[in-house]
């Protein structure tokens, strides 16, 4: 009698020669096995299972994200049970994981009017030759350390000479503080002034509010803007008041100090006002720590 083989058997027989040939490579068969699903369903997916252990294997020789092979850079194509079939997707790799995780903290980080790099400072950048910055590093260490929802410690009046650093330094901090959750707002002070006055309808008013709210701020390069009756009593008067009155933490650097700067806030087009120049430094007296940073021009 003579036997009839169906297509379904056919089918089966390729799938199984196709499955075992595959399987010749003892690596391979240690990839599929190890995935603890039935043979019988294995063997219907032979080349995607191939696809999925070439890109394992890129995987565990990958250095780092750059020098990538997998089709999707940072993801794998892994396979997954569903009881009666595999189901392909794909999967995040532990590197691209740890960049997310690592760059997560950049959405806690604004910048307004500033170069973008600084998003990237970092501690282990700061130069390590120069003794001047150990008294800020030293700072920046116990600020880390004592900050909390209950007491938070004064920011810093950073004043030192030109190109030596100090908008890194607190930038650097910033990023650190902002990998805990904190999110920060670092902003160039003279064009922000200038961006604010020219437009009030704008979302600037809208910028002016988050940074009195923010918890974290910098007020980068205070002393160089052009000072008027309304940028000192109407934009820097009540943006220090209201920080003040809530503790929120505040970092400014400058060129001058702050003598050289309130001699800077009193003078105005409509004449001199010690008085008004004075409560603005008895603000920033309030809100921070003077520090000084004396160092070679590093911009050069």
């Amino acid at each position: 009698m003579k036997k009839i083989i169906n297509d379904y058997d056919v089918d089966m027989t390729k799938l199984t020669h196709s499955f075992q040939d595959a399987c010749q490579d003892k690596e391979f068969k240690e990839f599929a096995y190890g995935l603890n699903i039935k043979e019988d369903i294995m063997m219907k997916y032979t080349s995607q299972l191939q696809e999925a252990y070439i890109e394992y294997q890129n995987c565990v020789q990958c250095k780092n994200l750059a020098t990538c092979k997998n089709k999707v850079v940072g993801y794998r194509y892994t396979p997954i049970d569903s009881g009666k079939a595999i189901i392909f997707s794909y999967d995040q790799c532990k590197k691209m994981k740890k960049k997310e995780e690592e760059e997560a903290y950049k959405d806690k980080l604004d910048i307004y009017d500033m170069p973008t790099e600084l998003k990237e400072a970092s501690f282990k950048n700061i130069y390590k030759d120069d003794k001047s910055r150990v008294p800020i590093i030293k700072y920046f260490k116990e600020f880390m350390d004592n900050y909390s929802k209950e007491e938070k410690p004064k920011g810093i009046y950073l004043t030192g000479s030109f190109g030596s650093g100090k908008t890194y330094l607190v930038a650097s901090l910033l990023n650190e503080m902002a990998k805990r959750g904190v999110h920060s707002i670092l902003i160039y002070y003279p064009e922000f002034l200038r961006k604010l006055k020219s437009s009030f309808n704008s979302n600037y008013s809208e910028i002016y509010d988050s940074i009195k709210k923010v918890p974290l701020l910098l007020l980068d390069d205070i002393g160089a803007e052009n000072v008027s009756n309304w940028s000192r009593d109407e934009v820097l008067g009540p943006l220090l008041q209201h920080r003040m009155d809530n503790h929120l933490p505040t970092f400014f650097t400058s060129n001058l100090s702050l003598e050289e700067l309130e001699k800077s806030l009193s003078i105005t087009s409509s004449g001199i006002d010690k008085v008004k120049a004075r409560r603005i430094i008895e603000r920033i007296k309030q809100l921070t720590v003077p520090l000084e940073l004396i160092s070679k021009n590093r911009r050069k």
